[in-house]
């Protein structure tokens, strides 16, 4: 059991003040059997008016609209979580599905929908023709068929850090062999898509004690991975940029088909670009203290507390 303290800081810098549009924010972590929530905050200069809704997926979403002019948006969240994820998980898939080619229940189908289509095109086959590689045999073990895909990705495609906007596709990601996570997530999980398996992108942090472990920036960025579900076992989380499954070392944030659905800081400004000086994101995750395992108040601007 691990008891973290997640700072994740948002700065944005006008070159001079402009009015600023609705925020969409994905900032609250999600909520799962090994992830307890103890302690949320958010922090909003300028002051804002912040209402609250959960999406499609069941993610908490955030709504921050402002009043006047500003020269700067500071979003800061804290957050103290228990992550109870075991190193050495162990999923009871179903027997129906433990090899691969099988068929999910009807009403499954129906509730996965899109989550199962390829989201991109392939005109040409190529990602199938990649995924078939990893195939070995008709019928093969499902769980190892996904781990030989995840680790395909790791092998094949070297992580690299960036910070410009949008993701690469799955083929361009198979052309340059190169990717950051959000890249390698797509890739998995389009990959899952293929075989007719139902995937969602997962957009959050990444717990890192040790730093010896990709995608995370030294700690200062969101990170992203996958996951894929398997009757029985339910939601099974694949990171392909660290080689690794189950939920150890993750911190979810919020899941959907897309990975511009689960942006963390998502909004806009009345101006040019050239208004806008600077944008700026720190992610710090840590262990807290025993002593201090309650929430510190955020500082400044609008607070509202989440328990």
């Amino acid at each position: 059991m691990a008891c973290l303290d997640i700072v994740h800081t948002t700065t944005y810098r006008y070159r001079q003040k402009v009015p600023l549009g609705p925020h969409r924010l994905m900032l609250r972590p999600r909520e799962t059997r090994e992830l307890r929530l103890l302690a949320h905050a958010l922090s909003i200069s300028p002051t804002a008016t912040v209402t609250w809704a959960h999406d499609v997926a069941g993610n908490a979403v955030a709504t921050a609209v402002f009043d006047g002019l500003t020269d700067h948006l500071v979003i800061e969240s804290r957050a103290t979580v228990d992550l109870t994820a075991p190193a050495w998980p162990v999923f009871a898939i179903a027997a129906s599905a433990a090899q691969y080619p099988f068929d999910y229940a009807a009403d499954e189908w129906t509730d996965l929908g899109a989550l199962t289509v390829p989201q991109y095109p392939d005109p040409d086959g190529r990602l199938s023709r990649w995924v078939e590689g990893f195939v070995m045999a008709r019928p093969t073990d499902t769980l190892s068929l996904l781990k030989d895909i995840s680790n395909g990705v790791f092998t094949q495609i070297a992580y690299q850090s960036r910070d410009t906007e949008g993701t690469q596709s799955p083929i361009e990601t198979l052309d340059r062999r190169w990717g950051s996570c959000r890249d390698l997530a797509v890739l998995l999980a389009e990959a899952a898509r293929t075989l007719g398996l139902g995937s969602r992108i997962v957009s959050g942090y990444l717990s890192d004690a040790e730093e010896s472990l990709l995608g995370s920036a030294g700690s200062g960025s969101t990170h992203a991975w996958v996951e894929i579900f398997l009757p029985g076992a339910g939601w099974i989380a694949f990171d392909p940029t660290n080689r690794s499954f189950g939920s150890r070392n993750l911190i979810p944030l919020a899941v959907a088909r897309n990975i511009a659905q689960v942006t963390p800081v998502a909004g806009n400004f009345v101006g040019t670009n050239v208004d806008l000086l600077s944008m700026e994101v720190l992610v710090r995750v840590e262990s807290a203290s025993a002593q201090d395992n309650m929430l510190l108040a955020p500082r400044g601007g609008a607070d509202i507390a989440l328990v």
